[in-house]
């Protein structure tokens, strides 16, 4: 049962939401003002905290800094009558789950609270996991509270306890194999082996003898027997890196384990059966390898039981900052140089920047700047020359679009994507999502005179 704190000045609106709540099975408490909820807070740890926004002397803004402060895992939900939308969205970005706006919905309200609970649930459950596996694998390396790495960290803990092949997808740079090793680490194989191989590195003439084996006279070369990763991880897991890579002979090989658990030594008679838990990564489109006949669509399926997708750097970046902080202080670490923190201005650089290295490249370029500087704070100075100047385009497209109407916003973006694609408007209108005729209708709106595509 979750305990909640109801803080309120209006005794009626305190004794209306206090009923709703216990009916639905939550523990409530109540305070007439944020005072007494601040005192409440400090001295038990609610899963829950329901404040107004508008109360004298203490406002709910500050039981939400104080809440926030003193238990993160706490989550507070903010009700105002008087303020606008901006007001729960400001609330928000200092750390409420969210908000509503009275007189409000009963339903609304126990759905928003039901959502706040469940996210508390999942922190929770992510915290053990990490608190789990730290001691065996630095998973702290995983930062990231965003809703998308939460999800992601979710399906780690499902599917760590099983047998299951997953399929693990992402951009190069995302933490594909850190996402494995986490699973292998909170399997029941977490004591046994965990074989990793990344296949893009293996010429295409060897693939089969390094995940399979030979025996000896199997190949020019071949010597003696030996055992493939296959076998060396057998009672443990075995990662397969950039499996896209992989050759059509070696899939088939693949594809054979995974239907029956057997594998076959290059040059050998007979099968072998191992005990392996495989785990496979790609930053490639499977599917459209399989369109292009360079991956076997009945491998596909095999691997992809479980998928877990990794998003890109710039799907989270609320992780920007969590995961500036953190590398800072690894390579500060790590170097002993006597940077304190990172500038606000230079922040705002990373946190602007596409990345399309992903987490790997904000780590070098991390990296770079603690051993370069010479300062005790991190400046935009420190950081490359190509991530300053995108943050100077940025700020130029900003500047040109301040100000501006939705219609001018709109005729500005058609006419930037037809410069683009050299005023092909059957192009064009496939780009921006809509038919030739709403393009040409808007062409006309807007008086721009249609180009001649070179």
């Amino acid at each position: 049962m979750a305990d909640v704190l109801l803080v309120d000045d209006e005794k009626s609106v305190r004794s209306t939401l206090s009923i709703i709540l216990q009916k639905s099975g939550y523990r409530v408490e109540e305070v007439g003002n944020g005072n007494d909820a601040i005192e409440k807070i400090k001295t038990h740890c609610y899963d829950l905290v329901i404040t107004d926004l508008r109360m004298k002397p203490v406002d709910g803004m500050e039981v939400l800094r104080i809440a926030r402060e003193i238990n993160p895992s706490t989550e507070v939900v903010v009700m105002t009558a008087f303020g606008t939308v901006e007001t729960g969205v400001e609330a928000m970005k200092l750390g409420a789950y969210d908000y509503i706006q009275k007189p409000f919905d009963k339903d609304e309200l126990l759905l928003v609270i039901q959502k706040a609970m469940e996210r508390k649930e999942l922190l929770t459950e992510v915290e053990h996991l990490q608190n789990e596996l730290k001691e065996k694998y630095s998973f702290e390396n995983i930062v990231g509270k965003s809703n998308k790495m939460l999800d992601v960290l979710s399906m780690v803990t499902k599917v760590a306890q099983t047998d299951s092949t997953v399929l693990i997808q992402g951009e190069s740079g995302t933490g594909k194999e850190l996402i494995a090793k986490a699973i292998h680490l909170n399997s029941r194989r977490k004591n046994r082996a965990f074989i990793t191989i990344n296949c893009g590195a293996l010429p295409e003439n060897l693939q089969e003898s390094e995940l399979f084996g030979h025996v000896r006279g199997a190949f020019t070369g071949a010597i003696r027997d030996k055992n493939g990763l296959f076998q060396e991880a057998n009672g443990g897991t075995l990662f397969l890196d950039e499996i896209g890579e992989t050759a059509l002979s070696t899939q088939v090989k693949v594809l054979r384990f995974l239907q029956d658990g057997e594998i076959r030594r290059v040059g050998d008679n007979e099968s072998v059966f191992v005990n392996v838990r495989l785990l496979a990564a790609t930053n490639k489109n499977l599917k459209k390898s399989i369109e292009e006949s360079t991956f076997r669509e009945d491998l596909y399926y095999r691997l992809n039981v479980i998928p877990i997708h990794l998003p890109s750097l710039r799907q989270k970046r609320d992780d920007i900052p969590l995961l500036v902080n953190h590398f800072l202080n690894k390579y500060i670490e790590k170097t002993k140089k006597k940077v304190s923190s990172i500038s606000p201005e230079a922040m705002k650089i990373l946190t602007g920047y596409d990345w399309p290295g992903n987490v790997r490249e904000l780590e070098n370029i991390i990296e770079r700047a603690v051993i370069l500087t010479n300062k005790n704070v991190i400046m935009p100075d420190d950081l490359p020359s190509s991530i300053q100047e995108n943050q100077n385009r940025a700020q130029d497209t900003e500047e040109i679009l301040e100000g501006k109407t939705l219609e001018e916003l709109e005729k500005h973006y058609i006419l930037k994507t037809l410069e683009k694609h050299s005023w092909n408007q059957k192009k064009v209108s496939e780009v921006l999502n809509v038919s030739t005729t709403t393009l040409w209708r808007k062409l006309k709106t807007y008086g721009i005179e249609p180009k001649k595509k070179e």
